[in-house]
């Protein structure tokens, strides 16, 4: 049977997938201040080159997705495929890349000089198929009698607005994932330097709109090549020895401040369960659980008794978990610790997640996971905040509005006979927390993007934005409110398909102890001036004139409103 088609065990993920071969006896501690200053310069350096990076892939990049929406992430591994530091850019890609590095490594190692390594493939270090990552390693020149000296690897992922797949976008109602687009295993997109054309052709022949594709293809390359040239040039000016000693120094302190932070937590157990309300084909609650245990210096988050895999895309597979996880982790233990962990976070070997094979949060192939990717995540990250609000009450926010709103649309643009394939999420109310109310019409948790602006769309789309306002009052109420949902009504100018991926669309987010929760979202038609509601994912033919209005949830609010209320923290 193909590798791919293996169903796995249940998994137990301690390091994300990466085989560390450092612990902190072998790493170089913080011993003196001036060490830990030049760590800490080094720490900025390497925040800059990942930043620098996403810029350079910014402004490259072809489509609005990736230009205006900067729906990418960029990240600098060391040489044992550890993150170092991660751009400040989508929490879901960046806490997956470990392991996108890790299949890389597996499946291609040793990577020479100008190799850069392509995948989307979920089931080997992916999340869904519209990321596609490109991994490639920075080493030295070297010199004669001397070999090249690996200096780590740099990565880049983007949400690409169309792979193939049974609809534009990419992101259909699927049943499985041979339906949702290209799927692409760790292979070599340049080998040396020099591009493989045979894989340009295979990629570029299976989506709808390849040269906005292999533009942005091209971006990524350039974002590649920045981060090699400018970790080169810290090699340069510095040595070798000390930036790979910064980096692992910076490893080091991380899973130091993670294990402190940890520490701060009440030894104990706590649970709790949520629910997506569907999968697209059956309206069945699905329950994801989560046990937290908290034992000295380390955690364990075991989500078994969460559902199995479904029939539709809302599957998540074990890198998208771990993500999730990764990213709530990190919240808990800076919240508590009152400062940032570095960039790159460690490796969280403090962190054992317990993964039941087969399950919506841990798929196997054949399964569709679209979804999983964009709506699971945040259902994942819901949960597990609500288990540490039993915890550490005083710490933990309301629920945000714990979905990306996603639409895709895709058809001819008549006004260039060309095909289109147009993706986005939309913001919405985050809950409000102990710092303050929530912010209002913004993205959160796993999504860190942007709208893409009015003009921006409507030049690029046969589409016209006919009403763009906050729905006032759609926030929580509470000691601290929840913020305020979105409404986005775009008028199509053209036929075209249309798909709807949503949640929170039958109750809203919940408060914490004792707030309100917020308001659940809307997705209406209005076809010839009749508004009809449509499920929270759906595909359907759009007619031009029709109008697609999404409106998101609210936040939840944080504690009652003029209220000492004390929540109760038992299981």
């Amino acid at each position: 049977m193909p590798k791919t088609e293996k169903v796995p065990k249940q998994s137990r993920i301690t390091d994300f997938g990466v085989k560390v071969q450092m612990n902190e006896r072998s790493m170089p501690r913080l011993t003196s201040r001036p060490e830990a200053v030049e760590t800490e310069v080094f720490r900025h350096l390497f925040t800059a080159l990942t930043e620098e990076m996403g810029g350079a892939l910014r402004r490259t990049a072809s489509s609005p997705n990736i230009k205006e929406r900067r729906d990418y992430s960029c990240a600098l591994f060391s040489p044992s495929g550890v993150p170092v530091a991660l751009g400040d850019h989508m929490p879901v890609h960046l806490g997956a890349l470990p392991m996108s590095v890790a299949a890389t490594l597996e499946a291609l190692a040793p990577l020479a000089a100008g190799d850069v390594a392509i995948l989307n493939d979920p089931f080997e270090g992916g999340t869904h198929l519209p990321d596609i990552t490109m991994v490639a390693p920075a080493l030295t020149p070297g010199s004669p009698g001397e070999a090249p000296i690996l200096l780590g690897y740099v990565a880049a992922r983007a949400h690409h607005a169309d792979v193939g797949g049974m609809s534009p976008g990419s992101m259909p109602i699927a049943r499985e994932i041979f339906q949702e687009g290209i799927r692409i295993p760790p292979v070599l997109l340049l080998r040396e330097g020099a591009h493989e054309p045979s894989v340009w052709r295979l990629i570029l022949a299976n989506v709808r709109t390849p040269g906005e594709r292999e533009g942005d293809l091209a971006a990524q390359l350039g974002a590649l090549d920045v981060g090699i040239r400018r970790l080169l040039e810290l090699a340069s000016r510095n040595g070798t020895d000390r930036v790979l000693a910064a980096q692992s120094a910076l490893i080091t302190y991380g899973d130091r401040l993670v294990r402190q932070g940890i520490r701060l937590i009440p030894d104990g157990t706590w649970q709790a369960e949520d629910y997506l309300e569907s999968d697209g084909f059956s309206e069945d609650a699905i329950p994801i659980r989560v046990k937290l245990r908290v034992d000295g210096d380390r955690i364990r988050m075991d989500f078994s008794g969460s559902a199995p895999q479904t029939t539709g895309g809302v599957n998540a597979v074990a890198a998208v978990t771990a993500s999730a996880a990764r990213y709530v982790l990190r919240c808990v233990v800076e919240e508590l610790l009152g400062t940032e962990l570095p960039a790159g976070g460690g490796t969280m070997e403090a962190m054992e997640l317990i993964l039941p094979a087969a399950s919506v949060v841990n798929a196997s192939p054949p399964a569709a996971v679209a979804a999983g990717n964009v709506e699971t995540s945040q259902r994942i990250t819901d949960v597990l905040l609500q288990a540490f609000g039993k915890a550490i009450p005083d710490n933990i926010p309301a629920l945000s509005q714990g979905t990306m709103n996603n639409l895709a649309i895709g058809g001819t643009d008549p006004r260039t006979g060309r095909p289109f394939a147009y993706y986005e999420t939309a913001g919405g109310g985050m809950g409000g927390g102990p710092g303050g109310p929530g912010l209002s019409g913004v993205h959160t948790h796993m999504s860190n993007t942007l709208n893409t602006p009015i003009e921006a769309l409507e030049h690029a789309y046969p589409f016209r934005i006919v009403r763009y306002e906050l729905r006032r009052g759609s926030g929580g109420s509470g000691r601290h409110r929840g913020g305020d949902g979105l409404r986005r009504d775009l008028e199509l100018l053209c036929e075209a398909e249309v798909t709807l991926l949503g949640e929170r669309r039958r109750i809203g987010p919940a408060g914490h102890a004792g707030g309100d929760p917020g308001d659940s979202g809307e997705n209406i038609l209005i076809r010839d001036g009749v508004a009809s509601p449509l499920p929270s994912k759906v595909t359907f033919w759009g007619r031009s004139g029709d109008v697609i209005s999404i409106r998101s949830p609210g936040g939840g609010g944080w504690k009652p409103a003029n209220s000492d209320h004390q929540p109760d923290t038992t299981d």
